[in-house]
C-alpha cells in the first residue's frame, strides 16, 4: 500500500512540474479510479493540461470522449470534435474513426459523408476494426463513393479477420446473393468462410 502512495505521490509532484506522461496517468487515475477517488472533473483538468499544453494525442482523444459523453464538463460535441480533431491529426486512429462517425452523423459539425470516408479511411489503414465495417459498407451502399462490391468485400475481409460478427455476416449475404464474388449456395459460402477465417 505504501508503494501505491509513493507512486502517487510521485506521479502528482511529476504532473505538478508539467511532466505529461505524469499528467495523462494522473488524469487516466482520476477517470476511473485508480489509487484515487473517481472525479471526471479532475481527470478533465489532468487531461487539459497534458493534451492542450503539451500536445498528448491520447489525452486529446481522452478529451474528444469526455466531452461526447458529458464526463466532468457538459456535454458539447463541437468540444468532442475539437479535440478528437487534433488526436487525429496526429494519427490517433480511435480519434481518426471517431471524428468520422461525427461527420457521419453531423454531430457538431456540419454533416459530412467525404469527410467521414477520408477520417474512416485513415482510421481503417491503421487496422481500426470498426472503420473497417463502416467502409465496408459505405462501399457496399455506394454512399458518397460509387458502389464497389470488390471494395467492399476488401474492407469486410479486414474487420472479418479481426474477428467483427457483422462484418462475417456481411460478407455471407454477400457471397450469398453473389455481390461482387460468384454465387455460392449455403454449403459452399460456409466453406469459403472456414477459409477466409482460418478457423
Amino acid at each position: 500500500m505504501k508503494q501505491n502512495i509513493s507512486s502517487l505521490t510521485d506521479i502528482r509532484k511529476a504532473a505538478e512540474q508539467g511532466d505529461a506522461e505524469a499528467q495523462f496517468n494522473l488524469g487516466l487515475m482520476y477517470h476511473i479510479g485508480n489509487g484515487v477517488p473517481q472525479d471526471y472533473t479532475e481527470a478533465v483538468r489532468w487531461f487539459l493540461k497534458s493534451a492542450a499544453q503539451q500536445g498528448i494525442a491520447t489525452a486529446q482523444f481522452n478529451l474528444g470522449l469526455m466531452y461526447h459523453n458529458g464526463e466532468g464538463v457538459p456535454q458539447d460535441d463541437a468540444e468532442s470534435v475539437k479535440w478528437y480533431r487534433k488526436a487525429a491529426e496526429q494519427g490517433h486512429a480511435e480519434a481518426q474513426y471517431n471524428l468520422g462517425l461525427k461527420y457521419f452523423f453531423g454531430e457538431g459539425v456540419s454533416q459530412d459523408f467525404a469527410e467521414a470516408v477520408k477520417w474512416y479511411l485513415k482510421a481503417a489503414e491503421q487496422g481500426n476494426v470498426e472503420a473497417q465495417f463502416n467502409l465496408g459498407g459505405i462501399y457496399q451502399e455506394g454512399i458518397v463513393v460509387p458502389q464497389d462490391y470488390p471494395q467492399a468485400l476488401n474492407w469486410y475481409i479486414k474487420a472479418a479477420e479481426q474477428g467483427h460478427e457483422k462484418a462475417k455476416t456481411r460478407l455471407d449475404m454477400m457471397h450469398r446473393e453473389g455481390k461482387g464474388v460468384p454465387q455460392k449456395d449455403t454449403k459452399d459460402t460456409e466453406d469459403a468462410n472456414d477459409i477466409i477465417w482460418h478457423d
